[in-house]
C-alpha cells in the first residue's frame, strides 16, 4: 500500500470513529430567563433548537443552585388519583418549578417509583415484573433508581430497595442486575441476601430529604453508562427510539439540572436515551437520571410551559418535583 493510500485510509477511519461517538458540545443554548420571570438569582432557564442530528430538535434546561438556602427542593404526590402539572402548580402556591417525575400505572393512578417528601418515604418502588409465556410462573425483580437531595443540600443517585415497614429506602451506589425467581412479593431481607454488588459493603440507608424515582440512570462518574438492562426499563433497542424526555442530574459544584426535550410533533423529534445522556454530560452533570417521558414530559417555570407536551393537553400525573422560594 502506498503512503498516499495509507493517509487516505487513516483519514476515513478517523471520520468513522468520530461519527460513532457523537458529542453535542456545539449546541448553543440561549438564556431565556426574561420569558419566565420572576426567578431566583440562582435559577436560570436555557433553550435550544440546534439540531443534534438530521431531525428537528427543541429542548430546555433549568439550572438551580442546591446550596441556595432561599430555595426549597421538594416533591408532591397524590393518592390513587392524578393531577396535571398546572394543577400541582396551583395546589403548591405557585412554585418556581414543577416538573414530571415518576413512571406510574394508568390503571391504579399510582406511582411505580420512589417519592420522598420532607424526609418521609411516601411512595415505594414497584419493581416486580410478571413472566410471560414459558416463564408465566416466574417473576423478575429490578432495583429502580432515584435522585435525592439530602438535608445538607447535596444530591445523589442510587439504586434502591424500599419496604413499607422501613422509614427510609436502602440504596446501592452501584447498579444491580435484576433477580428472577418464583416469588411474587419478596421480602426486604430476601432481596438483600440475593443481591451481589461488586466493590460495595451492601445496601445502606439512603437518607434523603427529597427524592423522586424513574430510570434508567444515564451518567455515572461523569460518563455515559445507561443502566437500562439492569433496571429492566425499556425492551430491545428502545433506548435508541426518539421520544419526548425528562431527566435530572447534578454537577460537581452542586448545581441541579432539569432537562426536557420536546418530541412527537413536526417541529421537534425528541431524543434517544443516549442523546439525552450526552446532552447532560456536555452540560457538566456527573450523575443523571432519566424520568418518565413521552406524553408525561412537562416542565413549568412560574406556571408557564417550556416544551409543548406531546399529548393535546398536559397529562395528569401522580407525582412531581418542585423548586420553590422559601
Amino acid at each position: 500500500m502506498t503512503c498516499l493510500k495509507k493517509i487516505h485510509l487513516c483519514f476515513f477511519l478517523s471520520l468513522f470513529v468520530l461519527s460513532s461517538y457523537p458529542s453535542f458540545a456545539q449546541i448553543k443554548w440561549q438564556n431565556v430567563d426574561s420569558l419566565y420571570k420572576p426567578l431566583s438569582k440562582t435559577v436560570h432557564v436555557y433553550f435550544t433548537d440546534d439540531a443534534i442530528d438530521t431531525g428537528k430538535f427543541k429542548a430546555f434546561y433549568l439550572i438551580a443552585d442546591l446550596k441556595d438556602k432561599k430555595l426549597d427542593f421538594t416533591t408532591d404526590t397524590t393518592f390513587k388519583r392524578r393531577l396535571t402539572p398546572a394543577q400541582f402548580y396551583e395546589r403548591n402556591e405557585k412554585p418556581i418549578v414543577v416538573v414530571n417525575g415518576t413512571f406510574f400505572s394508568f390503571e391504579t393512578n399510582q406511582n411505580l417509583n420512589v417519592v420522598v417528601k420532607d424526609g418521609k418515604l411516601v411512595s415505594y418502588n414497584r419493581s416486580t415484573i410478571d413472566g410471560r409465556g414459558k416463564d408465566t410462573f416466574t417473576y423478575r425483580h429490578s432495583f429502580n433508581s432515584a435522585i435525592g437531595i439530602s438535608k445538607q443540600r447535596t444530591a445523589d443517585i442510587a439504586w434502591l430497595i424500599t419496604d413499607s415497614s422501613y422509614r427510609h429506602s436502602f440504596g446501592s451506589q452501584f447498579p444491580i442486575n435484576s433477580l428472577k425467581d418464583s416469588i411474587q412479593n419478596p421480602q426486604f431481607a430476601y432481596l438483600v441476601q440475593q443481591t451481589s454488588v461488586p466493590q460495595h459493603k451492601g445496601f445502606e440507608k439512603w437518607k434523603m430529604k427529597t427524592a423522586i424515582g424513574g430510570g434508567p440512570v444515564l451518567l455515572q462518574n461523569g460518563e455515559i453508562k445507561i443502566t437500562n438492562n439492569e433496571e429492566v426499563k425499556f425492551a430491545g433497542n428502545a433506548i435508541n427510539d426518539k421520544h419526548p424526555r425528562t431527566a435530572m442530574g447534578y454537577t460537581k459544584d452542586n448545581k441541579l439540572i432539569i432537562l426536557v426535550v420536546e418530541g412527537r410533533n413536526p417541529n421537534a423529534g425528541g431524543a434517544t436515551l443516549t442523546q439525552e445522556a450526552q446532552i447532560l454530560k456536555d452540560l457538566g452533570c456527573i450523575e443523571a437520571l432519566n424520568l418518565d417521558g413521552g406524553g408525561s414530559s412537562c416542565l413549568l417555570v412560574n406556571g408557564k410551559e417550556t416544551i409543548k407536551p406531546s399529548d393535546k393537553t398536559q397529562r395528569a400525573l401522580p407525582a412531581v418535583f418542585i423548586v420553590k422560594k422559601k
